[in-house]
């Protein structure tokens, strides 16, 4: 080989990287971004709040192509150490917290860690606590979807009572009953609403026998619909409505599965569009912390199912009241009480 043709190919050699690692410095550039998850109390397979939530990290994974990895509840320092954990990874762009549980955790990571996105679903808004400029919240008016089925309950019942059961009494799981006792007295005001809470902590949420013993009590008494909002605890609720061929509405996505032909409707949040939309931000450099976002009928962040399934359950005068109410509620001509 003669000297003039060495000296070229050692200068393209130092030109293009020649014996360097093919997954060293170009790589960085075309990694994909990684959106970090950690779940609510009770997990995913919860059938409604979580696995709503998953959906929408794994529509995003399909169609915004970026990787996920998520990490199953934990109590107390756990959660931190969690969040946490998916924060201090480099290629992580955005950390959900997914639960109001979430609240007072990733606001303190968030502000440790102030070049790192994160976004929480079901945050709980404090005038004492304001939100880190790296922090987003997403909040639904669950109330104006449990005002829809405590109607369509109502005007459905034939006994003249129907039931509730929370998982952790709280606010949150509150403004689910309000609206719920609210819609239902909006169209027969001597109606009776029996409520029970599973307990007073995010256990709450994962007590399935002690969802069927609050719903079996109810139906007992009287009760032939009773709405859930109480997580992996519901499950109990179905169980007790299949076992007393009673009526029961779910929460957060359809659950029509959980008790075929006794689910007569469900109060679905939009969490998966909501997880996906905020991904879909990051990605498009559109994301905006600091801020709170609230989602419901009118942005179609809430609502109730009517579909094949169970439209042969619900008469079409009850239909007709509900889309006027819902029309109302979006005009505020009809409005929603926020306690009880």
């Amino acid at each position: 080989m003669n000297k003039t043709l060495l000296l070229f190919l050692l200068a393209a050699c130092a030109l293009t990287g020649c014996g360097q690692p093919q997954n060293s410095n170009s790589t960085s550039a075309t990694k994909k971004s990684k959106i970090g998850l950690v779940f609510d109390v009770g997990g995913r397979g919860d059938k409604s709040f979580n696995d709503a939530a998953f959906s929408g990290l794994e529509r995003a994974k399909k169609e915004l192509d970026v990787e996920i990895e998520y990490i199953e509840p934990g109590e107390g320092s756990d959660r931190e150490a969690a969040l946490r954990q998916l924060a201090s990874q480099p290629d992580v762009a955005l950390v959900f917290g997914i639960g109001f549980i979430f609240t007072d955790d990733i606001t303190d990571i968030a502000k440790e860690y102030p070049d790192k996105k994160f976004a929480c679903i079901d945050y709980t808004v404090s005038d004492a606590k304001p939100l880190p400029k790296n922090l987003s919240a997403v909040l639904f008016r669950e109330e104006e979807g449990s005002f829809l089925v405590g109607a369509i309950a109502a005007m459905t019942s034939k006994s003249g009572m129907i039931g509730f059961v929370g998982g952790m009494e709280s606010p949150l799981i509150k403004r689910f009953l309000t609206g719920y006792r609210n819609g239902a007295e909006y169209v027969r005001p001597n109606i009776v609403v029996l409520d029970g809470y599973a307990g007073l902590d995010g256990n709450a949420f994962k007590n399935p026998a002690r969802g069927k013993e609050l719903a079996l009590g109810q139906y007992n008494r009287g009760a032939d619909i009773i709405y859930h909002a109480s997580g992996v605890t519901g499950l109990g609720v179905f169980e007790a409505a299949r076992e007393t061929k009673k009526f029961a509405i779910g929460v957060d996505m359809n659950q029509e599965n959980e008790a075929p032909g006794l689910v007569l409707t469900s109060m679905v949040k939009m969490v998966d569009n909501a997880v996906f939309q905020t991904v879909a931000e990051v990605k498009a450099g559109k994301f905006q912390g600091g801020t709170v976002k609230v989602l419901g009928l009118e942005a179609k962040g809430v609502d109730y199912v009517y579909n094949e399934t169970n439209k042969n359950l619900i008469s079409d005068s009850t239909r007709a009241k509900a889309e006027e109410l819902r029309a109302k509620l979006v005009s505020g001509a009809v409005k929603v009480g926020q306690s009880e």
